[in-house]
């Protein structure tokens, strides 16, 4: 039994379970915020324009298709939401330098130092 916890204290302690974890629970917390932005801000303002935005009430037999109707327009809002606020966040990474493309000799077309005054391989003057 020790050794079975002392193997599991090792697997949860991993870098990569405990990342996936605070992932799991700061997404939760944004789903959260991102709801709210939805039901709080987006939809109200999406009533106000166009009339109550809630079809709920909308029936086919005993079919809800209200509801369905209101979850579709809830996904397309939240990931228009979610597609702004990632577009938003790569716009603020600084991309990586490109790397600087090697000096090569005009002789010999080896690779030389950028501070060379002659080629280490055919040790031509250089420019």
């Amino acid at each position: 039994m020790g050794k079975m916890l002392k193997e599991f204290k090792e697997f949860a302690m991993k870098g990569n379970v405990v990342d996936m974890a605070i992932g799991v629970i700061i997404g939760g917390a944004f789903g959260a915020i991102v709801t709210s932005v939805v039901e709080d801000l987006i939809t109200p303002l999406i009533g106000s324009i166009f009339g109550q935005p809630d079809f709920s009430g909308i029936m086919v037999g005993p079919i809800a298709l209200g509801n369905f109707i209101n979850a579709v327009v809830n996904f397309l809002i939240i990931a228009i939401c979610l597609f702004a606020v990632v577009k938003g966040i790569n716009a603020m990474k600084k991309p990586a330098p490109a790397p600087k493309a090697a000096r090569v000799c005009p002789f010999c077309k080896s690779e030389i130092a950028d501070d060379a005054t002659r080629c280490p391989h055919c040790t031509s003057e250089l420019k």
